[in-house]
């Protein structure tokens, strides 16, 4: 079960940059960026609970909060710049 969800979880993150790096729009690739970053968490997770530290989800917490504002940010700026062509 560990290995299935660490190889979905690889396969998702490949599809992920793939579509950072050839999204057709801006749009795209903010959302794909905010995908990886929830990847980051639930990869953070998994860890906390593979190995019973909770290390690993106060760092996933702290990622989250780094992503939301991130994304944030990035939306606020394509929303004023208008380059989502």
């Amino acid at each position: 079960m560990i290995n299935l969800f660490m190889i979905s979880l690889g396969c998702c993150a490949f599809l992920c940059l793939f579509r950072i790096a050839r999204g057709p729009t801006a749009s795209d690739r903010a959302v794909a960026i905010d995908i990886l970053g929830i990847m980051v968490v639930a990869f953070g997770a998994f860890m906390s609970i593979k190995t019973g530290k909770e290390f690993y989800l106060t760092t996933a917490l702290v990622w989250t909060l780094l992503n939301f504002i991130g994304v944030l940010a990035l939306s606020k700026f394509l929303e004023n710049r208008g380059f989502d062509d």
